[in-house]
């Protein structure tokens, strides 16, 4: 073989490692009689960087260590990588003592990454402690752990380590402002991204991918598509991370059909979909009921081999329950073979939704028993309760509800007190549901008492009504729907001045009445409806689809409500 005739083998090793062979530089490196250091760091190194093995990387690492090597400045970084990847705290742990001992804490690359390590494994103090430790810190310290706190949710910390970094003298590079762009759309501070886009555009920064895409992100975050889709046409060679971001900007503001149309235009332009881009859509198709595209995409998915990665599958649970197939989203859902919290979590929401609340129950049990390093969550017993809302399950509501805390430990949010009065609203106990609100830790917001409102509307109870319409109208006073349901009620009570009241006073604030939307699908083409529009000038086969709908209504027993 090769490695006989070859003088210094642990040498060759890393040229043969560039030639990206695993299988031949494993083979290479197990011919070596006597690795030493150097080859054990360069296949750490190779383990790492070019093949991702990260769990290799710990066993050659602890190899090189029981053969009586010494791992030096050129194993570390490399190995505290890999644990920051398998999210092994005690092994980096382990790495830093050693570190420690032998006197590298100085090296920049083993701090940097050692920082790196701490800090997406969620010890943000230590990771702080190692960057405090740091006698002459560069740009790559600081961006290492601003970069930390910003992909690890404190925003905060990354804007004001930022601000310390400037004082210093620092001039941030494409890293820094990647990582401060993000905190910016985090806490939705505008102003501040506004300015690290002038920047860019000062220094004549090159608007690539990395920046232009946390541009996008950022503006789409605080809600600014408009200039989320300036960023967006001003680039050059848009590659799919870019598409991703401004596709992802529009479905998650609500602007689902922009969301669709630049999807096609995506496809258009030759760009592929990634699974980032499929679940972006699949959220937009959700949102309008576009069943069609979202079936292409199921396809899609299976003919490219994504369609059992955990967030494309959940995605795809989402979209069709929302779209009226249960049945292929049970489909999708049993046939993972994987799941996360918001797996269950989506196909109990679903089964909820659709009104089959014994089998979201039933599946809540199936995510107890069945889900490894999988617990329920403030979302999932959102969807727990709203099943036992649908089912009029009193006495399992304030089961599970009494569940969340003694159990599980979850504090209840706002949405699972809103589950809780709209089941007692429901079951008619509406003075006890009153009682619930006033005995809430903090205050109601409009969707709790907007529940017990439209209860009290269908119960005809004046009483408690009055005492919600009070709060409501002083939290929301140009929310339409207030005002409307508030005059129906005195209407239904015979109180007609009380009722035209309403109707004055609403017209005195000047809220108008929010018309009512639908969408149709016609051969992938989604069409939207107000309340009033005149169809005389949509075409014929939207006068169709009508005419079927209301057939398939009537036959159903359908009666249309025109109070």
């Amino acid at each position: 073989m090769l490695i006989n005739s070859v003088q210094k083998p642990n040498f060759l090793l890393s040229k043969i490692i560039d030639i990206k062979n695993y299988a031949y530089a494993s083979l290479f490196f197990s011919q070596i009689p006597q690795p030493n250091d150097y080859a054990f760091s360069v296949m750490i190194r190779g383990l790492t960087t070019t093949w991702q093995n990260y769990s290799e990387t710990l066993h050659f690492y602890y190899r090189m260590k029981f053969l009586g090597l010494k791992p030096n400045k050129f194993t570390y970084p490399f190995l505290f990588i890999a644990c920051t990847n398998l999210l092994e705290l005690r092994h980096g742990q382990s790495a830093h003592s050693s570190v420690f001992k032998l006197g590298l804490n100085d090296d920049a690359h083993t701090t940097h990454s050692l920082i790196t390590m701490y800090a997406r494994c969620g010890e943000l103090d230590r990771a702080r402690k190692v960057f405090n430790e740091i006698s002459e810190r560069d740009l790559v310290s600081w961006n290492s752990m601003i970069s930390g706190y910003s992909k690890m949710g404190y925003a905060r910390e990354a804007l004001g380590l930022f601000g310390k970094m400037r004082e210093e003298g620092f001039i941030p590079d494409e890293m820094t402002l990647v990582s401060v762009l993000g905190s910016c759309g985090d806490l939705g501070y505008l102003n501040l991204g506004m300015l690290v886009e002038g920047f860019v555009v000062k220094h004549k920064m090159e608007l690539n991918s990395f920046i232009g895409s946390a541009l996008i992100g950022m503006y789409a975050k605080c809600g600014d598509l408009m200039s989320a889709r300036r960023v967006f046409d001003g680039m050059q060679g848009k590659d799919v991370v870019t598409w991703n971001a401004m596709i992802t900007g529009y479905a998650q503001n609500g602007a689902s059909d922009d969301a669709i149309k630049l999807f096609q235009g995506m496809k258009d332009a030759g760009v592929n979909p990634d699974k980032i881009t499929l679940v972006g859509v699949l959220s937009a198709c959700a949102s309008i009921g576009a069943q069609d595209l979202g079936k292409w995409i199921d396809t899609y998915a299976s003919q490219r081999g994504v369609q059992h990665n955990i967030f494309v599958s959940t995605a795809l649970v989402d979209m069709y329950a929302k779209c009226g197939s249960l049945y292929d989203a049970q489909r999708i859902f049993e046939n993972m073979p994987v799941k996360n919290e918001v797996s269950w979590n989506a196909m109990i929401s679903a089964l909820a939704f659709h009104g089959r609340p014994q089998e979201a129950l039933l599946i809540f049990e199936r995510m107890s028993k069945e889900g490894r390093d999988v617990y329920p969550n403030d979302v999932t017993f959102v969807g727990v309760l709203s099943a036992c809302v649908h089912a009029g399950l009193v006495d399992e509501g304030w089961r599970y509800f009494d569940l969340m805390k003694s159990s599980y430990g979850i504090t209840p949010k706002i949405e699972h007190y809103s589950c809780m009065v709209d089941l007692l609203a429901r079951a008619g106990q509406l003075y006890e549901a009153w009682d619930f609100i006033e005995k809430m830790p903090e205050k109601p917001d409009e969707i709790v008492l907007g529940a017990l409102l439209g209860a009290c509307q269908k119960c005809k109870n004046l009483d408690v009504s009055e005492k919600v319409m009070q709060l409501l109208l002083q939290m929301e006073p140009s929310n339409s729907g207030n005002y409307v349901i508030s005059s129906k009620i005195y209407a239904n009570s015979r109180r007609w001045d009380d009722s035209a009241k309403m109707r004055v006073l609403m017209r005195q604030r000047g809220v108008s009445k929010t018309p009512g939307c639908s969408w149709i699908e016609i051969e992938a083409q989604l069409h939207e409806f107000l309340a009033g529009d005149d169809l005389l000038h949509h075409s014929i086969e939207i006068h169709q689809m009508f005419e079927l709908l209301n057939v398939e209504m009537k036959r159903e027993g359908y009666i249309p409500k025109v109070d």
